[in-house]
């Protein structure tokens, strides 16, 4: 598996494109996106645990409910979110207005929506964008990276990746393209990300893949603590690249699920890295644990702490709030046997030894937690050797700034 460009038209068949139409009050960045294969694809989506859900989240549930999808329309600006009958219908006529001009049936198309909840959404200026939305569609880097910027709201950062690997002697590649800065925390499905590939792939199975892969990646990134309403992961596959379809649990389906875990956890890691605010990305590894569950627990723990963040951001060696985090995440474990250690690329500081201090220099751990990127390290010399990482960010001043005024 290697890493190319191209992102969502990185596969065979997919075209991408962005346009400014309006929803935004200002025309300097782009707001409503499309994502299109030239065939109809199997497809499987995840979506939002937020009992409060998006018109876009019901109308693409709907939509992908057995499993075939062609395009994915999506604006920014306005999350159509608390919009009752007329934001679910404004949902459906942007999925007609999209099927409309691309020649499909209005089922084959999802619909995305990102912004401010409670707010209608001005439908009439996504179907008057169409013919210039059409235009702007390209199968190369140019049209993924002009959808990506529509998708993005207070994002900073695209958030963008794409694999190529085998399978039977064939190119298969997967590409995605996500947004997500605030309201993220590990609830499925934290953002919005859309993933595309040209693999062959039956229902069933590319749908067991995808819920593999994010419960092992956006499932373990947190910024806030917030769900979103209109959170969504959606994954196409047009079955181009000619790959025996995968149809069984086997070696080739096993090479799949490792190449989009992989694109699915790249997503994560950049939406943790840019999370409003944030200077710091934080990774939090537990190792030595009975099973996953617990080690993925403990690390969520961790990584979700407001103080542990704060210290962070602080660059403060403060340990004693980790292990505090880890005794109220619920997981079973022995604080007599824990030992925490950070590093960076500027070194690494061991502070914490069979759950109590050890001596360690201020002045080193101050410079390992200085750096963009640091790790906490725990290990349990628990019973098993089960381990598991979740990513966070940082908690500064500028959290409380973006979304003092978020609406303005």
């Amino acid at each position: 598996m290697k890493q190319i460009d191209g992102g969502l038209c990185a596969p065979q068949g997919f075209k991408a494109g962005g346009v400014w139409c309006g929803i935004r009050k200002k025309n300097d960045k782009r707001d409503l996106a499309l994502i299109v294969s030239d065939r109809p694809c199997t497809a499987a989506g995840m979506y939002t645990t937020n009992k409060v859900k998006a018109a876009s989240v019901l109308v693409s549930r709907e939509h992908l409910a057995a499993g075939r999808c062609q395009a994915i329309i999506c604006n920014s600006g306005n999350a159509n979110a608390c919009t009752g009958e007329a934001g679910l219908d404004a949902a459906r006529r942007m999925a007609r207005a999209a099927a409309t001009a691309l020649g499909i049936e209005p089922t084959l198309v999802a619909v995305g929506s990102t912004g401010v909840i409670g707010v209608p959404l001005p439908v009439e200026r996504v179907e008057s964008a169409m013919p210039e939305l059409i235009k702007s569609l390209s199968a190369d880097y140019q049209g993924h990276s002009a959808a990506l910027e529509a998708m993005m709201t207070t994002d900073t950062r695209k958030k963008e990746t794409a694999v190529e690997f085998e399978l039977d002697g064939k190119p298969v590649r997967i590409g995605a393209a996500a947004k997500g800065a605030g309201m993220i925390h590990p609830n499925m499905a934290t953002m919005l990300s859309f993933i595309t590939t040209d693999a062959a792939i039956a229902p069933p199975l590319l749908d067991s893949a995808l819920r593999l892969a994010v419960r092992r990646s956006f499932n373990r990134v947190t910024v806030d603590g917030d769900t979103s309403t209109n959170d969504m992961v959606l994954i196409l596959a047009n079955g181009k690249a000619g790959n025996p379809p995968i149809e069984k649990d086997d070696a080739n389906y096993l090479r799949f699920c490792a190449a989009l875990e992989q694109v699915c956890i790249n997503l994560a890691r950049a939406i943790a890295r840019d999370g409003e605010g944030a200077t710091r990305l934080v990774t939090c590894t537990v190792s030595g644990a009975r099973d996953e569950e617990t080690a993925e627990t403990l690390a969520k723990a961790v990584v979700s702490s407001s103080l542990v963040k704060a210290a962070c951001f602080g660059a403060d060696a403060n340990w004693g709030r980790i292990l505090c985090a880890m005794g109220y995440s619920g997981a079973d474990f022995e604080p007599e046997t824990v030992s925490v250690r950070f590093r960076s690329g500027a070194g690494e500081v061991p502070v914490c030894k069979n759950g109590a201090s050890i001596p360690f220099s201020e002045e080193l751990a101050k410079s390992v937690l200085s750096q963009e990127e640091i790790e906490i390290i725990i290990d349990l010399k628990d019973s098993g050797k089960a381990s598991a990482t979740c990513w966070g960010c940082d908690l500064t001043y500028d959290y409380v700034k973006i979304n003092g005024d978020y609406r303005s």
